[in-house]
């Protein structure tokens, strides 16, 4: 018996051991965050909204009745009218798409400005790092959304894709400066070290050995990322400033709104409960992965 249980001990021995990758940890990790779960539920239903907006909004978002404008919730009309006779609940089914595109969008312009520059400057250091980072400086001095409505406004026509550009282009520092220092760190270990010494060239060194091990926390920036740019998108909306009539925007259904708060107010609460349920959704999930990829915050 002992022989035979001998026999298995070194068996198992020589079985490869499964170590689980970062990005299972993460997912368990992130699993066990109930807000978590809620956060990635409520962002899987407005997808699918989004993605089928077509098959699931009850009516057309821009077709209006003056003779239907101002009405209260009823059974063809859930939520109601807006002025012009649009059916309420269809320009929010709507909005969802946009609001989400316009959260990808910016991210993805922010981040790949952000993320290129920050591994240059992190990287090569010297008068290249000190050029990006002063320009990073400048661009903080000023009030993020400040800065977005001044752009917008110099330029010829406000419209989403300008928004939506603007905010890209103006939101890439906190990529830029996150990137750098993971990259400061990243490129004194020995085996970029090694990667050098085999004359690897900086392009490969930098988005092959660099830049995957910062994925982690860009992924955490992109998500807190597109909260930001939904609620800031919104904000312009409100202000004239993004998407125009008809579109079928929360920020700018808000501010066609104000005039009948005291009378109908749900044309103001639907598009604000909206805007808010999806960045909570996306702080929710922003948190859990934070804590997940995270070693220092890990459980």
């Amino acid at each position: 018996m002992a022989n035979i249980a001998l026999d298995k001990t070194m068996e198992e021995n020589r079985r490869p051991h499964r170590s689980s990758s970062l990005w299972m940890d993460a997912w368990r990790q992130v699993r066990r965050n109930r807000f978590a779960i809620v956060g990635l539920g409520i962002l899987g239903v407005l997808i699918v909204v989004a993605v089928f907006a077509p098959w699931v909004s009850p009516h057309d978002p821009n077709a209006h009745d003056m003779a239907m404008g101002i009405q209260a919730p009823s059974r063809e009309h859930l939520l109601g009218t807006d002025e012009l006779g649009r059916d309420l609940l269809s320009r929010l089914i709507y909005g969802a798409r946009v609001s989400l595109t316009v959260g990808l969008i910016v991210v993805g312009i922010a981040g790949t400005i952000g993320v290129t520059l920050g591994a240059i400057s992190g990287y090569y250091g010297g008068w290249i790092d000190e050029i990006i980072m002063r320009l990073v400086d400048v661009i903080y001095a000023f009030p993020f959304l400040v800065l977005a409505i001044a752009v917008v406004a110099i330029l010829e026509e406000s419209s989403l894709t300008n928004t939506m550009i603007v905010l890209g282009c103006v939101s890439w520092i906190g990529y830029a400066r996150l990137v750098r220092g993971q990259v400061l760190t990243l490129r004194e270990m020995d085996y970029v070290n090694a990667a050098r010494v085999l004359g690897a060239r900086d392009g490969r060194i930098i988005f092959r050995h660099i830049l995957p091990n910062c994925l982690g926390v860009v992924i955490v920036q992109a998500t807190f990322g597109v909260a930001g740019a939904i609620l800031a998108a919104s904000a312009l909306s409100y202000l004239g400033l993004g998407a125009q009539p008809p579109t079928a925007e929360w920020g700018a259904m808000l501010s066609n709104a104000k005039k009948y708060m005291r009378h109908h107010p749900v044309l103001a609460i639907a598009p604000g409960v909206a805007i808010m349920v999806t960045v909570l959704a996306i702080n929710f999930v922003g948190d859990a992965l934070r804590d997940a990829l995270d070693p220092r915050l890990r459980g």
